[in-house]
């Protein structure tokens, strides 16, 4: 049952398109048919279309920053009468059946990558127009040392590798001043703006002869809101956290333990700063120069801190042990070693004598106390004294350490609203 009437179906879609097919034949496509037989029927795409070889085939060149190259020359084998054929005043040819210049671009580091579009537009004239997008990856000399404010200007340089310019030369398709303001094809994303596409043309000698070559100059500015939100204020913050550090004593122990925690953070900053910023030879942003001094400030600090802790600990440890030492033993040595009993004995045999011989022991040893005491306090001032001098001297150091930090970090927020003011004048 099924197959019964899937066969009137079947019938019936073959029905309807022949019907189809015998009522969309116009005579213009048996035009079109007779027009690219006898375009390619004797058409050598070996061979350079020009009648005379001593004329140089002239390759117009357009940019659109998306992109998009516009590649128009003119093949004298393609032409014709259009009145001859039924008022056909433009065809496509496949682009593997024709001639092509070979034009590159010079700053290819990547292979090329493009849609592959097989066809071409030919008009009655010879012109033939191929609208080619490709994505382009180019050598650009980048110039970070601005970053997040940068402008970059990367080039390209488009020529002919075999041909030289007898053969085969290069124009602009549009005018140069046309092309630098021409900003409506460009996708402003989320990072870059364009700029202005400037352009030149020039002839390259060399051994072989001349080449023409035009160079485009494509002008960008970098959108710099992500990362002033994501770099340059985290790092304002973590370094007015680090002078706050400096209202710290600079003797207490705390002050390490909180420097040192500084110390971490800006390591962890330095490693996600170093993976959002770009990498270049020529130059090394500035607030990677800003960032480093900061960290030297912040070590030389640490160290400094750690050197008076150590410090100040030696001194209290050599002042405390002595005295008491000194103490201990004069009282051990001085105080007579005599027995219990002996001592009983004594007083019970004679109190008056034995009175008159205590005194002068007593007064002996109280004399050897106050010796001990005064000896010890002598040496409390002393490390006293010290201690106060390389308070002092120490103190001043942290204050010069500061003042720089200060000033560097005064240095650094006026250079960021400065490179800002001129990326926004650009």
């Amino acid at each position: 049952m099924l197959a019964s009437v899937m066969a009137p179906l079947w019938a019936c879609i073959l029905v309807a398109a022949g019907i189809l097919a015998t009522d969309t034949h116009h005579p213009r496509d048996s035009a079109l048919y007779h027009l690219s037989k006898q375009l390619l029927q004797k058409y050598h795409k070996e061979v350079r279309p020009v009648y005379n070889w001593t004329k140089a085939t002239t390759v117009y060149l357009d940019l659109f920053v998306r992109a998009i190259l516009d590649v128009v020359w003119n093949d004298e084998f393609l032409s014709w009468n259009s009145s001859m054929f039924d008022e056909i005043r433009e065809i496509s040819l496949p682009l593997s059946a024709i001639w092509a210049p070979d034009i590159i671009i010079n700053e290819f580091v990547e292979i090329e990558r493009s849609p592959d579009l097989p066809y071409v537009y030919v008009n009655s004239s010879g012109t033939i127009e191929n609208y080619k997008p490709i994505q382009v990856v180019s050598a650009c000399s980048l110039e970070t040392y601005a970053f997040p404010f940068d402008v970059q200007n990367c080039s390209l340089t488009f020529k002919s590798i075999l041909h030289t310019v007898e053969d085969v030369d290069l124009a602009f398709l549009r005018s140069p001043e046309d092309i630098q303001h021409d900003k409506k094809a460009f996708l402003n994303d989320s990072e870059w703006e364009l700029l202005s596409v400037s352009s030149t043309y020039s002839i390259l000698q060399s051994s072989a002869g001349g080449f023409a070559q035009i160079q485009f100059n494509v002008v960008m500015r970098r959108h710099p809101l992500v990362y002033v939100v994501s770099l340059l204020i985290p790092s304002i913050f973590l370094m007015l956290v680090d002078l706050g550090s400096f209202y710290l004593p600079p003797n207490c122990r705390a002050r390490i333990v909180f420097k040192t925690s500084v110390l971490v953070g800006y390591t962890i900053f330095r490693v996600n700063m170093s993976n959002q910023v770009p990498r270049s030879v020529g130059s090394t942003p500035l607030i990677g120069h800003f960032f480093t001094i900061c960290m030297a400030f912040l070590v030389l600090s640490l160290a400094k801190s750690i050197v008076l802790v150590k410090f100040l600990h030696d001194e209290q440890r050599g002042g405390q042990e002595q005295p008491f030492l000194c103490l201990r033993g004069d009282t051990d040595a001085d105080r007579p070693r005599v027995e219990p009993r002996a001592q009983r004995a004594v007083v019970t045999e004679s109190s008056l004598y034995g009175e008159h011989l205590a005194q002068p022991g007593t007064l002996k040893e109280v004399w050897s106390q106050l010796q001990s005491i005064s000896n010890y306090l002598q040496t409390q001032d002393q490390t006293d004294q010290q201690e106060a001098e390389w308070l002092v001297l120490l103190s001043r150091f942290d204050r010069l350490l500061f003042q720089s930090y200060l000033f560097m970090l005064g240095i650094y927020t006026i250079t960021l609203c400065s490179l800002w003011a001129l990326w926004g004048g650009v």
